[in-house]
């Protein structure tokens, strides 16, 4: 099969009869073998209804239905497990995704071999609320995954079957498969220009809160690509730096009291220096990151999956 595409949706009922019509109909113009993969994160109305109408009539869709909903990664996640296609295809289900980019983006894959290709609306109509942030979300993104893509948050992306099939999707991680795939040593990673709709039907189900959230998950994503099977490397490191501040501090309160008693003046008390506050404070919290990193460096080895590496060819 050519092309897996994987459509994660919450009440999109008006649009999904349209959106298909519209990838069937690129799909034939270009001859390819398809699937469409509509996964219901637990809709309240009838998109459910007109997914099973769909399938009844033409066997190139598949349905996944949530209990109730989890949200976008979860949907991804479940939507890449059932995924066959060589190349598989992600877009939102509310038709500001284009299906029209679809044979370009398979192309990529295919004749430039890249693993993973992000769409980019370079020109987009949402409000300047939502697209100030958006700027900002993705700067900061390109600078902690070293991943220059212009836009990780578009839904339009293309994949190989075997990207998808060796990454984990989950919490709101689904901004950062790019960054996710990298993790996994995948890293050809592309970028294309893709037209950017007007909502048609509907509102859209994210808020600012997004924003908030892809950062947390942005540092824990780094933090964990980095130090999740060393954290000794990170705790310990800042848990030393900071003992040695607080033992430099009570050096400095030492000697300043070991030269007072020599001079005869013993008047002022060791508690009246900030240094002393600084050598407790620096030697307790350097400790604790000390012992943070150490028991962090047991539960990792003693992880049932703690040597999770990806073999790509083995002969």
């Amino acid at each position: 099969m050519d092309i897996s595409v994987v459509i994660p949706l919450y009440n999109e009922a008006e649009s999904i009869p349209e959106l298909y019509v519209w990838i069937e109909r690129v799909m034939k113009e270009n001859r390819f073998t398809y699937e469409v993969i509509f996964v219901d994160d637990g809709s309240t109305d009838n998109s459910w209804e007109i997914i099973e109408n769909l399938r009844s009539k033409t066997d190139c869709i598949k349905g996944i239905k949530f209990r109730r909903n989890y949200g976008k990664s979860p949907g991804l996640h479940c939507g890449f497990q059932k995924a066959q296609g060589e190349v598989v295809i992600t877009m939102d289900a509310d038709l500001q995704d284009s299906p029209d980019e679809i044979p370009e983006l398979y192309r990529m894959i295919k004749e430039e071999n890249y693993d993973v290709v992000s769409g980019w609306k370079k020109k987009r109509y949402d409000p300047l609320p939502k697209t100030i942030p958006t700027k900002l979300f993705n700067a900061t993104a390109r600078k902690f995954s070293g991943i220059y893509l212009h836009d990780f948050n578009c839904g339009l992306k293309a994949y190989k079957n075997v990207v998808i099939k060796n990454i984990e999707i989950y919490n709101d991680m689904h901004r950062y498969i790019p960054y996710l795939a990298k993790i996994a040593g995948f890293n050809k990673i592309g970028e294309k220009v893709v037209q950017h709709q007007a909502r048609k039907y509907g509102t859209t189900k994210f808020g600012l809160d997004r924003f908030i959230n892809g950062y947390l998950d942005l540092i824990t994503l780094w933090f964990t690509s980095r130090f999740g099977k060393k954290p000794m490397h990170f705790f310990g490191l800042c848990g030393s730096i900071m003992f040695v501040i607080g033992f430099i501090a009570l050096i400095v309160v030492l000697t300043a009291k070991l030269l007072s008693i020599i001079s005869g003046d013993l008047r002022p008390l060791v508690t009246n220096s900030p240094y002393f506050y600084i050598a407790l404070t620096g030697m307790i919290m350097g400790t604790q990151l000390f012992l943070a990193g150490f028991l962090g460096e047991l539960i990792s080895r003693n992880a049932p999956k703690r040597n999770t590496y990806k073999i790509e060819e083995e002969i």
